[in-house]
């Protein structure tokens, strides 16, 4: 028995590839949904408008949790239909 050690190299980065990819993606929906959050009054940057509207926020972070799911659906696919 041996081990192909260039395929498993392989599988290894391409599994911390998608796993870093769905981890930032995750991150950047939820920094786009958090722009929608109101902020309270007492708080110092109460007064300056946020930087992004909050429906380009929304728009961001679905287009980014639509990418995440399809790369988790194209890794369901890969491993069901082989």
């Amino acid at each position: 028995m041996t081990i192909h050690w260039d395929s498993l190299l392989a599988v290894l980065a391409v599994s911390l590839g998608s796993t870093v990819a769905i981890v930032v993606l995750v991150t950047l929906a939820l920094l786009g949904l958090s722009i929608r959050a109101r902020r309270p009054a007492a708080a110092p940057m109460a007064r300056r408008p946020p930087a992004i509207s909050p429906a380009v926020g929304t728009a961001v972070a679905a287009v980014c949790l639509a990418a995440a799911a399809l790369i988790v659906l194209f890794g369901l696919w890969a491993l069901i239909a082989r």
